[in-house]
C-alpha cells in the first residue's frame, strides 16, 4: 500500500470514528437537555396564568431560557469547561482532582466543594430519569383521558427496564439511542419552526434586553419563575461528567450543528403558539404537533426521555468510579463494558441505588408538575459548585491572576447565585428532597474519607519499620537461631498501604504459620490524580534484600486495577516468578465500634456499614481467586 493510500485509509477510519462518537454524544450526552422543552417553558408560565398572561411576558421567559442556554451551556460547558479536562476525563471530581495535583491552598474547601457538586450531580441522576419519563408519558392524556391512571405504573415499569439495562454498557445504548435523538432534534426543531409564524414578534426573545427587562420587571413571580427556566439546562453537568466517553471535539460539534439549533427553533415555536393563542399553555410542547403527529411525538418523547435518564446515568458511573479510586468511596464492584473503551463501565451498587430512588420519586410525587419544583436546586446548586471550582482552576491551571479570573467568572457566578435564590424559595414545595440527597451523599462520603484517614493512624501507631524488620529476620534466618522461621519455596505477595512498615498481615503469617517463603514481595498499590497511566509506568520494582522486594503499582483513577496484569511487567524488569505459585496475602479487618474515642458514634456506625458494602480486596484488584489467602484481625475504630 503507498504511503498516500495509507493515508487515505487512516483519515477515513478516523472521520468513520469521529461520526460514530459524534452520534453517541447526541444519543447520551444530550439526552437529557434535549428533553428540557417538554416540561420547562410550561413550568415557567405556569405563575402568570392565574392573572393573565400578557405578551412581554411570553417574550421574555422565551429570552430568558434562549439566553441562558447560550451563557450556561454553550459559553461556559462547551467553550470552557470541556477544556478545563483532567488528561481527557471532566466532571466534579475529576476537576477536583486535577486541582489537588496542581495546588495546595484552599485544599479543605476544595475537598468539600468537590463533594458537595458530585452529591448534587447523583441527586440530579434521580430525580432526571423519573421527571422525564412522567412528563413524555403525561402527553398520552392528550389524545385520551383514559391513559391517565397508567402514567405511574408505565414510569416506573420503564424505569426498572432501563436499569436492567444497564450492564451492557454504553456502547450498546448509544447505538441504539443516537439515531433516535437525531430524529428527535430534528421532530422539535420543525414543531417549532412551523409555529414560528404564528406571531413574528417572539422573534424579539433574541434579543437579550427582553430576558433582562423580564429580570427587573416581573417582581416576586419572576424570581419564582427563574426556577423554572433553569430546566432549559438540565443535563449541561452531565455533558461535562461524560466527556471522558466522548470527547471534546465531537461533544462540541455536537451542540453547535444540531442540538442548540433544535432547542432555539423549539422554544421560540412555544412562545409564538402561546402568544397566538394563551389557551394552548396547558401543554404548549405537544400541541406543536398536528393530531396526526401526536400519539407519535408522544412515543419519541417518552423514547428520548429514556435516552436523558441514560445521560445522568451514565455519568454517575464515571463519578462513582472516580470517587473509589480517590478515596471518597469504599471499593465497589465495577464492570467493564468494552474491550477498547475503558470510560464505558456499569456499577451495579449505584445501579441499584439510583433505581430505588427514581422509583419512590416516581410513586412519591405522582407527577411531572409536583417533581418539577423539586428539580432545579441540585442543577444549580452542582453547577455553582463548578463555576467555583473553575475560578481556582483558571488561577493553578491556566496562570490567570485572581482579578482576571474574577472578572471572567465573576458574571457567571452572579446569573447562577441568581437562579439558585430562585430555586431556593421551592424547598417547602419538595426542593428539600435533592438538598436530602445531597446531604446523605456527602455525608457518606465524608465518613468514608475521614474514617479511612483516622483508620490509617490509628494503625499506624503499631507499625514496623519495613527496614528494622527484614535486617532482624534476614539475620536470625542467617544466623539459624531458635526463632527463625522456616523457609518455604514459592513466592508471597503482601499487599499493604504504608510501603515502609512491616504490612500486619505477614506478622500475622509469622507468628501463626512461623515459615517464610522464598520470595516475599512488598506490595503498594496507589491511585495517581491522572485518569490514566501508561503501562510502562505502572510498575517499580526495589530489591530490599535477599528474598524481599518492594513493588509499588500505579493506577490512574480511571484506570481498572488489574494487579494481576499489571504484574506480568514485572517479568521485563528480571522478577522472576510462577502465578500459580504465588500467594497473595490480604489482611481482613472486623471493625469495632469503640464509645467516647475516635469518631463520633454515628460516624462509626455508618463507616462499618460502608465497609462492609464495599466489595472484597481480590476481586476489585483482580486477583487470582485460588491463590489468595486471608488473615483476619480485630480493629477498634
Amino acid at each position: 500500500m503507498t504511503a498516500s493510500h495509507a493515508a487515505a485509509s487512516d483519515t477515513t477510519s478516523e472521520t468513520r470514528k469521529f461520526l460514530v462518537l459524534l452520534l453517541g454524544s447526541i444519543g447520551v450526552v444530550y439526552g437529557d437537555i434535549g428533553t428540557s422543552p417538554l416540561y420547562a417553558f410550561r413550568e415557567a408560565l405556569r405563575p402568570f396564568a392565574a392573572n393573565g398572561i400578557r405578551d412581554e411576558h411570553v417574550i421574555g421567559l422565551i429570552s430568558l431560557m434562549v439566553w441562558t442556554l447560550t451563557i450556561i451551556v454553550t459559553f461556559k460547558y462547551v467553550l470552557f469547561l470541556l477544556r478545563a479536562d483532567n488528561d481527557g476525563e471532566g466532571g466534579t471530581l475529576s476537576l477536583l482532582a486535577l486541582l489537588m495535583k496542581k495546588t495546595g491552598s484552599y485544599m479543605p474547601v476544595l475537598f468539600f466543594a468537590g463533594l458537595i457538586g458530585s452529591a448534587l450531580f447523583i441527586g440530579d441522576a434521580m430525580i432526571t430519569p423519573a421527571l422525564s419519563v412522567m412528563s413524555a408519558l403525561e402527553g398520552m392524556k392528550l389524545i385520551t383521558p383514559a391513559f391517565s391512571g397508567y402514567v405511574l405504573p408505565l414510569s416506573a415499569a420503564i424505569m426498572i427496564c432501563l436499569f436492567m439495562v444497564q450492564s451492557k454498557g454504553t456502547a450498546a445504548v448509544m447505538k441504539f439511542f443516537g439515531p433516535i435523538t437525531v430524529v428527535w432534534f430534528l421532530a422539535m426543531a420543525w414543531g417549532g419552526l412551523i409555529h414560528i409564524g404564528d406571531d413574528w414578534t417572539i422573534l424579539q426573545a433574541l434579543n437579550p434586553i427582553n430576558a433582562l427587562w423580564f429580570i427587573t420587571h416581573a417582581g416576586w413571580a419572576g424570581l419564582i419563575v427563574l426556577g423554572a427556566v433553569f430546566l432549559t439546562v438540565t443535563g449541561a453537568e452531565a455533558l461535562y461528567a461524560d466527556l471522558g466517553h466522548f470527547g471534546r471535539k465531537p461533544i462540541s460539534v455536537a451542540w453547535f450543528i444540531l442540538v442548540f439549533p433544535a432547542l432555539g427553533l423549539n422554544y421560540l415555536g412555544q412562545g409564538a403558539l402561546v402568544l397566538a393563542d394563551p389557551t394552548k399553555i396547558s401543554n404548549p410542547f405537544y400541541l406543536l404537533y398536528p393530531d396526526w403527529a401526536l400519539l407519535p411525538m408522544v412515543i419519541l418523547a417518552t423514547m428520548a426521555t429514556i435516552i436523558a435518564s441514560q445521560a445522568v446515568i451514565t455519568g454517575a458511573f464515571s463519578l462513582a468510579r472516580q470517587a473509589v479510586h480517590l478515596g471518597f468511596l469504599p471499593r465497589l464492584a465495577i464492570k467493564f463494558t468494552s474491550e477498547t473503551n475503558t470510560g464505558q463501565i456499569y456499577v451495579p451498587a449505584v445501579n441499584m441505588v439510583l433505581c430505588i430512588g427514581v422509583l419512590v420519586l416516581i410513586f412519591s410525587f405522582g407527577d411531572s408538575e409536583s417533581l418539577a419544583t423539586a428539580y432545579g436546586i441540585s442543577v444549580t446548586g452542582a453547577m455553582v459548585v463548578t463555576t467555583l471550582m473553575s475560578f481556582q482552576f483558571l488561577r493553578a491551571v491556566w496562570g490567570y491572576k485572581a482579578i482576571t479570573a474574577a472578572i471572567i467568572l465573576g458574571p457567571l457566578f452572579v446569573i447562577e447565585a441568581i437562579f439558585l435564590a430562585a430555586n431556593l424559595l421551592k424547598v417547602h414545595d419538595g426542593g428539600w428532597v435533592p438538598v436530602m440527597l445531597a446531604l446523605v451523599i456527602m455525608l457518606t462520603m465524608w465518613t468514608w474519607t475521614k474514617g479511612s484517614k483516622y483508620l490509617k493512624e490509628k494503625t499506624a501507631k503499631n507499625d514496623i519499620p519495613l527496614e528494622t524488620f527484614i535486617t532482624s529476620i534476614e539475620s536470625s534466618i542467617e544466623r539459624e537461631t531458635a526463632s527463625a522461621p522456616v523457609t518455604v519455596p514459592g513466592t508471597a505477595v503482601f499487599l499493604t498501604s504504608v510501603p515502609d512498615r512491616t504490612p500486619a498481615v505477614l506478622l500475622h503469617n509469622l507468628k501463626h504459620n512461623h515459615v517464610l517463603h522464598e520470595q516475599n514481595v512488598i506490595l503498594t498499590i496507589w491511585t495517581q490524580d491522572k485518569p490514566y497511566v501508561p503501562q510502562e509506568e505502572r510498575v517499580e520494582m526495589t530489591r530490599l534484600s535477599k528474598r524481599f522486594i518492594r513493588l509499588d503499582i500505579t493506577f490512574g483513577y480511571m484506570d481498572e486495577p488489574n494487579v494481576a496484569k499489571a504484574l506480568t511487567v514485572c517479568k521485563k524488569k528480571g522478577f522472576k516468578f510462577e502465578i500459580m505459585q504465588t500467594s497473595f496475602y490480604l489482611g481482613r479487618r472486623n471493625l469495632i465500634e469503640t464509645p467516647n474515642t475516635g469518631l463520633p458514634r454515628w460516624q462509626e456506625k455508618l463507616y462499618i456499614m460502608l465497609a462492609d458494602f464495599g466489595i472484597d480486596p481480590s476481586a476489585y484488584f483482580k486477583l487470582p481467586p485460588n491463590r489468595v489467602v486471608e488473615l483476619g484481625e480485630q480493629v477498634a475504630i
